[in-house]
């Protein structure tokens, strides 16, 4: 079973027209995601590989039905006006690939989000993939690669790294196991939803046994993940890599979330969260596989 993204979910993808929002819808559609509608104002009435273009995403719901996610491939600076056109349209779920949001941007459409009741995964996220079931974003490539790399199985998967989203469930894969959900959270310096979110997700699916996550240093989420068992509204097994151990306090890594500030955020702060409520933290991203499976399996 999946989580978020489940057979039947419904996508919409505004900016289809473009170079980055053509292509992707149709990975989606190859792999098997019921792609809708697209919009792009102005190009209402063209086609984008079988899907329909509207101007609106008011029109596109009022043309097809309810639709319960979007995907946004539309710049930074644009990503607000198309995000509060999704929510105000009904879309609960907004995916957002885009990049390079001015912050109070990011602010104001994540307390929207929160206001009116829908997940905002992102900005800066590539994606969510459930293996065999469908994808959103960018998050496994082409479909044959997707079907290759990523197989369905019993671990959910969260990263704060869009290299290592495919590289996980790989190395999953190759340990003999397979991923329910892959979910990257995003790398802008705030996110809609972080593991804390996620994580309950994953305790309520019956099919999820385990979950494996790539962390980085700098941002609260890693110690939310921490917070989210401390409550037990996660209870299944949990391993961990923090990336960037060894940056100093203050020095930008990797993402522009991955920074730490006054002794929060650092991979000392992180792994003594997770390790006092019994996560069980790898020193190596090649040590996750191994150690979900010897978990999963010792249950």
């Amino acid at each position: 079973m999946a989580i978020l993204l489940k057979k039947g979910t419904t996508v919409l993808v505004q900016g289809i027209t473009g170079r980055e929002g053509s292509a992707r819808a149709a990975f989606m559609k190859g792999y098997g995601t019921n792609v809708l509608a697209g919009v792009t104002p102005g190009r209402g009435g063209e086609e984008v590989v079988g899907i329909p273009v509207f101007n609106t995403v008011a029109e596109a719901v009022r043309e097809k039905g309810p639709i319960d996610a979007s995907v946004t491939f539309v710049p930074g600076p644009a990503l607000k006006d198309a995000v509060l056109e999704a929510i105000d349209s009904g879309i609960k779920f907004i995916v957002s690939p885009a990049e390079r949001v001015p912050l109070y941007d990011i602010l104001e459409i994540v307390a929207y989000a929160k206001q009116k009741g829908a997940r905002l995964l992102g900005p800066g996220c590539i994606g969510i993939l459930s293996p065999g079931i469908a994808a959103a974003g960018w998050l496994g490539g082409s479909p044959e690669y997707a079907r290759r790399v990523f197989v369905p199985g019993p671990v959910g998967v969260m990263s704060r790294s869009g290299g290592q989203s495919g590289t996980v469930p790989w190395a999953i894969k190759e340990a003999g196991l397979g991923v329910s959900t892959v979910v990257h959270i995003g790398t802008e310096p705030v996110v809609g939803t972080s593991f804390g979110d996620i994580l309950p997700h994953f305790e309520k699916d019956p099919d999820t046994k385990g979950v494996a996550v790539f962390g980085e240093i700098g941002g609260p989420y890693e110690e939310e993940a921490a917070e989210c068992v401390r409550k037990k509204e996660y209870t299944k097994p949990l391993v961990i890599f923090v990336a960037g151990a060894w940056a100093p306090e203050g020095m930008r890594f990797s993402h522009a979330s991955s920074i730490i500030e006054r002794g929060k955020g650092s991979a000392k702060s992180k792994i003594q969260s997770l390790k006092e409520v019994g996560v069980h933290v790898v020193d190596r991203p090649d040590e996750l596989a191994p150690a979900i499976k010897r978990l999963i399996q010792s249950q």
